[in-house]
């Protein structure tokens, strides 16, 4: 779907005679005089040679004269010879290294610049012949897949009040208090200012009233995906049917093969034994020991139950769990922890993290924040402090398999390894099954 917006045109003049056609008249203007895009004389011309034998010239010249001048100052630095001293030679050899680089500076130039004018030629001339097909061709109804009981006066007021900029076009649910009547209106708004159509995007079937200040805003139809279905999943002795919205060939069928054969070992089962989200600022002092003052402030206790509560300020579902400082230098590093409800909470994470930084910069007005989230976030470094402390939800998952599997359940063959302990030795025998 292509919304680039057209600039205006000018109308058409209608022809006066019977026998005469826009097009034919374009094409003659086009063509007659010399003067169009590809029947008028190019600069190239009044060259004595082929331009591509003018060009090889041109280019030889340059680097064998730079080659020879480079040569010439060499042994005179070697020489002890002032630079300055030249011989007609050396002359004759610098004002060709020069016009040669004239030539092609202004050769590639112009073809550059005639490579742009070109480019927008070529667009004018895409969008005469889609205005002139639209001319040509039955103009598509105000909406296009909307309800038809949308198109009345009350809709076409709305819509050019959206188009002059008097309302916005995310407010319309708000002003109309109909969700689904807001999107149509938009997608028409949308069609008229781009001048695409969005036949394509389907509007109807669709529950809009579900994602007002959820997931989406300003919509303007939906887009179908396809669930498959995975399972039965015996997880913690309960059996579930997981669905899967995708578009990957192949992934509902391995996530089945997989649900049965935990299926047929008995099931597997899980625990959350920690759930949090990070976010780790970076602040910094003009001394050390300013820095220690505020990580002993951090690790008191009585100061954390005050910082949860500016931090839990932020939002109705971030709780602060704790804060981990760790100083480097003038440098503190400040992770925080928190609970956020079913949500992932990036954003109230780092509302929460910047309220404790406004109230600790009342006690620590020295204080310079370097960022809001640095490496002690956990997020991009992999090391022993990122296994034992990554963010999000800490579970385990058992699940005893068999290797006495039905091959069908994993659809390949199965190894069954025996391992015999001989001191420091140990040796590994595999057979199939």
């Amino acid at each position: 779907m292509d919304s680039r917006r057209r600039s205006p045109k000018p109308p058409r003049p209608t022809a006066v005679n019977a026998g005469t056609h826009p097009r034919n008249d374009k094409a003659s203007s086009s063509s007659s005089g010399g003067g169009g895009r590809g029947g008028g004389a190019k600069a190239s011309d009044a060259l004595p040679l082929p331009l591509y034998l003018t060009n090889a010239v041109f280019f030889t010249l340059f680097f064998s004269v730079a080659y020879y001048l480079l040569h010439r100052w060499r042994d005179k630095i070697r020489t002890s010879t002032p630079l300055h001293v030249v011989n007609l030679s050396e002359l004759a050899a610098i004002l060709s290294l020069i016009a040669s680089f004239i030539y092609l500076l202004g050769f590639f130039g112009i073809d550059f610049v005639q490579s742009f004018i070109s480019r927008a030629s070529h667009y004018d001339d895409a969008w005469d012949d889609e205005d002139a097909a639209d001319d040509e061709v039955m103009i598509p109804p105000k909406f296009v897949d909307a309800d038809p009981a949308l198109c009345s006066e009350e809709d076409e007021e709305i819509i050019q009040a959206v188009l002059n900029g008097d309302v916005p076009s995310y407010s319309l649910e708000s002003k109309l208090g109909d969700c689904k009547r807001a999107a149509a209106i938009r997608r028409e708004w949308f069609q008229r200012t781009t001048g695409r159509s969005l036949q394509g995007l389907p509007l109807e079937g669709f529950d809009y009233d579900s994602i007002l200040g959820q997931c989406c805003e300003s919509p303007v139809g939906y887009v179908q995906i396809p669930v498959g279905i995975a399972g039965p999943l015996l997880l913690d002795g309960f059996e579930y049917m997981v669905p899967m919205a995708t578009t990957e060939g192949c992934l509902v069928a391995s996530m089945n093969r997989g649900c049965k054969a935990i299926l047929l070992s008995g099931g597997a089962d899980s625990r959350v034994y920690r759930d949090g989200m990070t976010r780790a600022p970076v602040v910094k002092f003009a001394s050390a020991v300013r820095a220690c003052d505020l990580l002993c402030y951090l690790e008191n206790r009585a100061n954390f139950d005050t910082l949860a509560v500016v931090f839990n300020r932020s939002s109705r579902f971030a709780r602060l769990q704790s804060i981990f400082p760790s100083l480097s230098g003038m440098t503190l590093h400040i992770r925080f922890n928190c609970t956020t409800g079913d949500a992932m909470g990036m954003n109230m994470v780092s509302k929460g993290v910047q309220n404790v930084l406004d109230y600790l910069q009342n006690d620590f007005p020295d204080m310079e924040v370097i960022g809001i989230s640095g490496q002690f976030f956990l997020i991009s470094l992999w090391n022993l402090t990122v296994l034992l402390n990554r963010h999000r939800k800490f579970l385990f998952r058992q699940e005893i398999c068999s290797c006495k599997l039905d091959s069908r359940a994993w659809q390949i063959s199965c190894l069954r390894s025996s391992y015999q302990g001989r001191g420091d030795q140990r040796s590994v025998e595999n057979e199939r099954v």
